[in-house]
């Protein structure tokens, strides 16, 4: 019987724990706005974020006295960092050059489903109709939430696509690899990665530092609280969960966004957004309810 109580209580931490890096990811949303409005341009805003994250961790490591990964493990987590995040994010912004962004934002939440099936596949073995049931419910909690104009070029909703594979592929990966590195390292080694491609990106497109303290302070938060403790947060879940489960709570992300953007942009939030905002939920409370996934 205490087997059972700690092995729930550490889902319940996983849950948690992911909760709460989709709500620091959601908040990217604002900030992120904030830093465009001040002229910053994204592949700066992307080598800054990784650049300023990535110090912040490393010196946090050496405080705590943390192990680098193997260098097997550290290749990987590079990989993950430099060729897996910053190629979502190229797919994703491309992909709302050439379509909407409500399609944009729908099918990037095609991979809770894209990751549960890859799981499946890879484990050979069928997922539970309760975790089914809430990848489903997510996704249309989603298509509630995300909702308005859902039109786009073949080219805006390949790249969009696209960036939902990468990213489902990046979230499988990081749940095989955090099984042997703890969320602090593998998230530091993550971000020197995207550090790295972020930096190469912005070289090639030009690099035009910010001017002023808000957009600054607008950086810094999305460094430190969409970047820092979203990812080693969800590093920390994914350990604890696995990559269906750790997934399918992620779509929390457009709830937050569009709970914060009500709050401190004055945007109003439809009806239809709300009950997506209570189906999503649902489905958190099925997979926190659910037994642990095999590992």
């Amino acid at each position: 019987m205490p087997i059972m109580d700690a092995t729930r209580r550490e889902r319940l931490i996983g849950v948690l724990c992911v909760a709460l890096s989709a709500l620091a990811f959601g908040a990217m949303a604002i900030f992120g706005k904030l830093a465009f409005a001040a002229g910053v341009p994204l592949f700066t805003l992307l080598m800054i974020r990784f650049g300023l994250a990535s110090a912040v961790m490393t010196g946090v490591m050496r405080m705590r006295g943390h192990r680098w990964p193997a260098p097997r493990d550290a290749g990987i987590l590079l990989a993950m960092g430099g060729i897996g995040y910053v190629g979502q994010a190229s797919c994703y912004f491309g992909a709302l050059q050439h379509a909407s962004a409500g399609l944009t934002a729908l099918l990037l939440y095609l991979f809770p489903a894209i990751v549960t099936v890859l799981s499946a596949l890879l484990h050979r073995r069928a997922p539970s109709a309760p975790r089914l049931a809430a990848v489903a419910l997510a996704f249309g909690g989603t298509v509630l939430t995300v909702g308005g104009d859902a039109s786009g070029s073949r080219l805006g909703i390949a790249l969009g696509i696209g960036a939902a594979l990468i990213y489902s592929i990046y979230i499988l990966v990081g749940a095989e690899v955090t099984r042997r590195v703890a969320a602090i390292p593998a998230a530091t080694v993550v971000m020197l990665g995207a550090a790295a491609g972020a930096t190469l990106l912005a070289a090639i497109d030009g690099i035009a530092l910010p001017a002023g303290a808000a957009a600054w302070a607008a950086l810094l938060a999305i460094a430190l609280i969409s970047t820092v403790a979203a990812i080693s947060l969800f590093f920390a879940g994914l350990r604890r969960l696995g990559a269906p489960d750790a997934s399918a709570l992620s779509t929390l992300e457009p709830v937050t966004t569009i709970v914060l953007a009500a709050l401190f942009l004055g945007e109003t939030i439809s009806p239809a957004q709300m009950a997506g905002g209570v189906v999503i939920l649902a489905a958190v409370l099925i997979l926190a309810r659910a037994p642990g996934a095999a590992r």
